[in-house]
């Protein structure tokens, strides 16, 4: 197909047609979806360039606007999916030189973004506020996220076979397509394919609750599932509570908040929550990393001004 096209048609008609090749099918909805958004702000930002006009200045320009309404992050995210796409250009001879090369990726400063999570006070609470009967329900999903810290498309597709009983674990290797018309899905990335230690309590409750259940079937799911049900229970129970209102992500966030200030290492929690690297783990928790900093400094003041 990338054969039709010439070096004066446009850049968005040849981005269209690298994606149908190279994409489809080969990667997931959502990341499609991104490459997709990417291809409708070419059109919008630079309708009239052509392919042979993707010079390092013409380049720059489109990331110039683009980052006029982006953060940086962003930016560099849609340099990276036209990147690909115009490497591949240079390779067929549509354009002579890589116009990308020693691109200055720009944007608007990122907004602040604390994180909502709860402490472990109002966790006790919101855990004594669910109803956990003898069958499986949404609470039960908010207990089990609460405690192993899973992405919400993480624990949607747990199956009775994740479990290992006898060793305490819990395997993660897929998601659910709540988002789609339903089935398993690759996770994240291969970061997030890990095993999940949980507590004693935890492993005699559900070896209860699955037993019986076909061992390769999500255990939670029944029909179609939308995240803002499960978040409406959540802030049910957070209300009933008297605590602050967080979303089914927000327990993730307390996971971790919590393995933290408990003294848990950034590679540990890291692997847990199944980051790609430690930097994103101290990334998004730095307003705690560095609280626990500021107590590490008081700590060793005081050891040091005990010695005489």
């Amino acid at each position: 197909m990338l054969n039709n096209i010439n070096k004066t048609d446009f850049f968005y008609d040849y981005y269209a047609q690298w994606i149908t090749v190279y994409k489809e099918g080969a990667i997931r909805k959502v990341t499609m979806d991104k490459y997709l958004l990417t291809q409708s702000w070419i059109k919008r930002l630079a309708p009239d360039l052509k392919v042979c006009e993707l010079t390092r200045i013409t380049y720059q320009k489109l990331l110039n606007d683009y980052a006029k309404e982006h953060e940086r992050q962003t930016t560099m995210d849609f340099h990276h999916q036209l990147k690909g796409a115009i490497l591949d250009a240079v390779d067929e001879g549509l354009i002579e030189r890589d116009p990308t090369r020693k691109a200055i990726i720009k944007g608007k400063k990122p907004r602040y973004k604390k994180i909502k999570y709860l402490n472990q006070f109002e966790l006790h609470k919101l855990l004594s506020d669910l109803d956990l009967g003898q069958e499986l329900n949404w609470d039960w999903f908010i207990l089990l996220v609460a405690k192993t810290g899973m992405r919400f498309s993480e624990a949607l597709a747990i199956t009775p076979q994740d479990f290992d009983f006898s060793r305490q674990s819990l395997s993660i290797n897929k998601t659910w397509d709540y988002k789609g018309k339903g089935g398993f899905l690759p996770t994240k990335n291969q970061s997030s394919v890990r095993k999940i230690q949980i507590d004693w309590q935890l492993i005699i409750q559900f070896s209860t609750l699955v037993k019986g259940l076909p061992q390769d079937e999500p255990i939670f799911i029944s029909g179609n599932v939308y995240n803002s049900t499960v978040n409406d229970i959540l802030t049910r129970h957070c209300k009933n509570a008297g605590i602050p209102v967080i979303s089914v992500h927000g327990l993730r966030h307390t996971h971790a908040s919590l393995l933290l200030f408990a003294g848990v290492s950034i590679a540990s929690v890291a692997q847990r929550l199944g980051h790609s690297s430690m930097t994103t783990t101290q990334k998004t928790y730095l307003h705690i990393i560095q609280e626990l900093e500021n107590k590490d400094v008081d700590l060793v003041m005081r050891s040091l001004s005990s010695l005489n």
